[in-house]
């Protein structure tokens, strides 16, 4: 037998050192059996922070008081007379599309028409409008179809109003400050996306809309070469030729 055989030598090892061994490796057993108990265990207790990040920091939250100040107010209320920076409307036109207390019906004159900014309107009307509104404006987006394809199914509790179309008269008629307001603010079951969209993006997509709505109604003599087009006409269900 070789001088160095392994069973040899643990016989030769005072029991002590045994047990020492033993009690060891079950104590380095027990991380993995904590940490495989703790991913395969729903709790109740917050889950270990280590690491903080930052995470934790000594300060104040929404509503919480705070003795420094007499009225023991940790939400400090703004001092009078002070407006935030991004909250500048003094020029009502441009931030609100409002002029002398009604909807602007022209554009601001620091809003510059050209093909940028109508590029620009289109790829943000993509972003945040196509899904309700369609590619076109006509109120049959990917979100409608499926709303419908819900509502045909009879799940229970669906139900759903159509975008509005805006080649409707009652939208095309709307001057350029109302629609503009409308997106930032919101209208009927739309919520407002002046928190999502930017300023001068939004104007962008005003001009998108228009030029949507302009597509679809122009003027027979603002199209050179239309009598040569075809003339699309919306067929109603019944009618034609049966096939």
């Amino acid at each position: 037998m070789s001088p160095f055989d392994p069973r040899m030598m643990l016989k030769e090892l005072p029991p002590a050192f045994v047990w020492v061994g033993i009690l060891m490796l079950s104590l380095l057993l027990v991380p993995p059996a904590i940490i495989l108990r703790a991913r395969a265990v729903p709790s109740e207790s917050r889950r270990i922070h280590i690491i903080q990040n930052m995470d934790n920091q000594p300060k104040y939250v929404d509503q919480q008081e705070n003795t420094l100040f007499v009225d023991t107010r940790s939400m400090r209320p703004r001092v009078p007379g002070t407006i935030a920076r991004s909250q500048m409307v003094s020029d009502t036109h441009y931030f609100l599309g409002t002029s002398e207390g009604d909807f602007a019906t022209t554009f601001p004159s620091n809003v510059v028409i050209d093909e940028a900014l109508l590029k620009r309107g289109r790829i943000q009307f993509e972003v945040y409008c196509l899904p309700c509104h369609g590619v076109r404006g006509e109120g049959d987006g990917p979100v409608h179809d499926r709303a419908m394809v819900l509502l045909n199914a009879g799940v229970n509790g669906t139900t759903w109003v159509q975008p509005k179309n805006l080649h409707e008269e009652a939208i095309t008629e709307q001057p350029v400050g109302q629609i503009f307001w409308s997106i930032s603010n919101g209208i009927r079951n739309m919520a407002g996306y002046a928190s999502q969209i930017r300023l001068e993006d939004r104007w962008a997509i005003v001009a998108w809309v228009k030029a949507l709505q302009y597509s679809q109604n122009a003027p027979v003599e603002r199209v050179p070469g239309a009598d040569t087009l075809p003339v699309r006409t919306k067929v109603e269900p019944g009618e034609g030729d049966a096939t």
